[in-house]
């Protein structure tokens, strides 16, 4: 089990760095107004999760590879992707009252959750 926490990180890593990469080269690209960068990182991240999960679903392709790329490189390079892929598995498998809730809760509380962080930083820094 160490072993897997070690393709997990590795995956990761370059996740986080391809991340990065694809980003800066789109804002450098297309500048700064809207973030297309994240936007297309999150897109292109959910693509290749769900394009992952279904290539190794039933497949004999070892454990280490699919937390290699699916927990650790898709999420390292995006969160959103998980969001996502779990979000269309339960529209997939019917339900979707539970994957409107999820996802409407998901922006919302995260939304919420970053302006509660902002708010107790600066509280924090003597500027609330």
């Amino acid at each position: 089990m160490p072993l897997l926490y070690l393709y997990i990180a590795v995956g990761g890593a370059l996740g986080a760095i391809a991340r990065f990469a694809l980003g800066g080269w789109i804002y450098g690209w297309s500048g700064a107004a809207f973030p297309w960068g994240t936007l297309v990182v999150n897109v292109s991240g959910s693509l290749l999760l769900g394009f992952l999960y279904v290539m190794l679903e039933g497949s004999a392709a070892a454990p280490q590879w699919r937390a290699f790329l699916g927990i650790g490189f898709c999420g390292g390079f995006t969160t959103f992707s998980t969001f996502s892929y779990e979000a269309a598995r339960l529209l997939q498998g019917g339900q979707a009252g539970r994957a409107g809730v999820y996802m409407l809760t998901s922006a919302l509380a995260s939304v919420a959750a970053a302006i509660a962080g902002f708010r107790l930083a600066a509280t924090m820094l003597g500027r609330g």
